[in-house]
């Protein structure tokens, strides 16, 4: 059953044992305990709202996309059966609305079930749901209004107005592009990513605006406003998507480009605690934050180890993040200095956790572990 993957002994014996610990502190093994500890409060995470305790929401969707590379990386198998268990719960279906990114976020664990004991069962939902946003494409701008209505009303999110979305649908459609063998999802993606890019990526800082209510915003010092956690779901889902696109693809030598270009920016703006501030242009007083640090270095740690970055340049860039990650984990066990949901940098306290969080970490920590098995 999920949640029930540690023995009430073994959580004792692991909270007060130190030396055990520290002997088992491997990557994997570290990111493994933290998983476990997800999984126990799937139904408690703290600070919760409506969305996070959906088991189909973005929220809860990207810890299982950590749990999915957890798995690949050589976990326990208690955490495929952990993946499979959820999906079957869910009926393996996607998130309510088929237009909206943040619903297709879930369907990047079902189809990683698919191909590893589920089978198709696994992917037909999701396959419909594409297939009804592929052949029936919404029309509308990516200029970013809220209505009266509010957020949720705002016509653009039927299509990727914001940029976390690069993470949340764009790895599902060319997987299933992938697994399928029609490329009509990997075209519609392609266009679609590179539309939102075009809107949203400031080619002079080299990052992107949450969304276009972004553009004209400062802080007091007129900086302009480039939120952590968005552009840490972009940097991600990068990672996530260039090894989906043919090596041969024009597409995939432009965004494999865009990620270097990002990676050189991002590197200079880590600060000397290895965290990236809430807002990547305003480091002076930023506390840690944990989400937004985890998907860069996972993004890093991934760019090294597939020979897109340097490794003398950005290995310490990905071991600085690691480090402070680690740092970041409670004396409870779980992922503290988590932004909580938001569209824009906030506040951040240590108790603050969240799945995506979790997500983060577990996604940080496989790529830790295989740039420490290149390395040797």
């Amino acid at each position: 059953m999920i949640g029930r993957l540690l023995t009430p002994v073994a959580i004792v014996v692991a909270a007060a044992s130190p030396t055990l610990v520290h002997a088992e502190a491997t990557p994997i093994a570290t990111a493994t305990r933290m998983a476990e500890w997800q999984l126990a409060r799937l139904k408690d995470p703290g600070r919760a709202s409506k969305a996070t305790t959906n088991p189909r929401s973005w929220e809860q969707a990207v810890f299982w996309v950590g749990m999915t590379a957890l798995a690949d990386a050589g976990a326990p198998p208690q955490i495929k059966a952990a993946i499979l268990e959820m999906g079957r719960a869910n009926g393996w279906q996607p998130g309510a609305k088929p237009y909206f990114a943040d619903d297709h976020a879930i369907t990047q664990s079902y189809l990683w079930a698919a191909e590893h004991g589920a089978g198709a069962a696994a992917r037909s939902p999701t396959q419909a749901t594409f297939d009804q946003v592929v052949n029936k494409p919404s029309v509308t701008t990516l200029a970013f209004y809220v209505p009266p209505e509010g957020y949720d009303a705002a016509e653009c999110l039927t299509r990727w107005c914001w940029c976390d979305a690069l993470f949340m649908a764009p790895p599902a459609l060319l997987e299933l592009s992938r697994q399928s063998g029609d490329l009509r999802y990997r075209a519609f993606a392609l266009r679609e990513f590179w539309a939102t890019t075009d809107f949203l990526y400031d080619p002079v800082e080299r990052l992107y605006y949450r969304d276009s209510r972004f553009f004209e915003r400062r802080d007091q010092q007129q900086r302009k406003q480039f939120w952590s956690r968005g552009n840490g779901w972009v940097f991600a889902g990068l990672a996530r998507s260039i090894p989906l696109i043919p090596k041969d693809s024009p597409d995939r030598r432009r965004m494999e480009a865009l990620f270097k270009e990002m990676a050189a920016k991002l590197r200079t703006l880590q600060k000397p605690d290895g965290y990236w501030a809430p807002s990547l242009l305003a480091p002076e007083n930023a506390p840690p934050e944990a989400s937004g640090t985890g998907f860069f270095t996972y993004g890093m740690a991934w760019g090294v180890r597939t020979g897109l970055l340097p490794r003398a340049e950005y290995e310490p860039v990905a071991r600085r993040g690691w480090t402070a990650m680690q740092r970041a984990v409670q004396p409870d066990g779980g992922l503290g200095w988590v932004q909580q949901v938001s569209d824009r940098p906030d506040k951040v306290e240590a108790k603050d956790t969240q799945y995506y969080g979790v997500g983060a970490f577990l996604l940080a920590a496989t790529e830790i572990a295989a740039l420490d098995r290149t390395a040797r």
